[in-house]
């Protein structure tokens, strides 16, 4: 595509002509195209999909905003995004990712527990947002609970009825529904939460400090992240114990994880097809036999 539009809305954003070398195409995502493009001074890289997503670069830009305000840990700060010759763009700082070094691991884990501190008077976020390229519903409540039912299990429930998913999963998947007061009972406290902190949306720097991208920012348990974290692999023993100095887990953490996770593991169902029906359904199981 022709990316001088792209180029001049860079240049007019930062008050300055920016004149770009030869686009370099980067790799790894499965979700949107992307490229890197540079003068001689600065790096950006930059997001491209179908025009209509132009509401999910606008809301990634705004958690990455949020993230970032925070001054907790690294996020690429965002520059502007719009729609060019057919295509929805979201050009943000280029960071060059190295490798994590002796403490990394464990700043991580701090930095990730004074983001969580970060809190507001509800759950939910100022406005819905996307989860891969599924819409994450965000509309503000009081109880965790509630929210927790209503707009993410619920809301991924009945998506995945939709698909063709029904039967067992729906009818096992209301009874659950029922239940989530009784396993959300701790009284959390609503935390900034990334949204989608698995391992493959966090990176370190250069000089191997912790960079977080990707997010599907809102006000949570900040449980929920960390369970997360555990979904694909997990991080590091040494993330996990600087996290619970700074800011300790209860034991029914290893039961709440479950629920959080399950809401992941629905939305890779509702995305990706029915490789993950199995593991939905087994997780739901799980959770009705802590209560029976």
């Amino acid at each position: 595509m022709n990316l001088k539009p792209i180029a001049e809305h860079i240049g007019q954003t930062r008050g300055e002509t920016f004149v770009p070398d030869r686009p370099i195409a980067i790799g790894g995502g499965c979700i949107n195209r992307a490229i890197r493009l540079s003068d001689n001074r600065q790096s950006y890289f930059i997001k491209l999909n179908d025009a209509h997503r132009l509401g999910m670069f606008e809301a990634e830009r705004d958690g990455l905003d949020a993230l970032a305000a925070t001054q907790a840990i690294r996020v690429p700060q965002p520059l502007c995004c719009g729609v060019a010759e057919g295509q929805a763009y979201l050009v943000m700082e280029y960071i060059e990712m190295g490798h994590a070094r002796l403490n990394s691991d464990r700043e991580a884990g701090e930095q990730l527990a004074a983001m969580h501190r970060h809190s507001a008077d509800s759950f939910g976020w100022r406005r819905d947002n996307v989860i891969g390229l599924t819409q994450q519903k965000n509309r503000c409540a009081e109880e965790w609970a509630e929210f927790w039912r209503e707009q993410r299990l619920g809301y991924q429930l009945a998506l995945a009825a939709s698909n063709g998913y029904g039967g067992r999963l729906q009818s096992q998947g209301e009874k659950l529904l029922e239940l989530v007061p009784v396993f959300l009972n701790h009284s959390p406290v609503p935390s900034l939460l990334h949204g989608d902190l698995w391992g493959g949306n966090m990176a370190y720097d250069l000089k191997g400090h912790p960079v977080i991208y990707d997010p599907a920012v809102y006000y949570g348990d900040r449980e929920a992240d960390l369970a997360m974290t555990e979904l694909f692999g997990g991080f590091s023993a040494d993330f996990y114990a600087a996290y619970r100095e700074l800011w300790p887990l209860d034991s029914d953490f290893q039961i709440r994880k479950t629920l959080y996770n399950l809401y992941h593991i629905l939305n890779h169902l509702n995305l990706f097809g029915g490789g993950y029906l199995s593991q939905a359904q087994g997780m739901v199981d799980h959770l009705l036999a802590e209560v029976a």
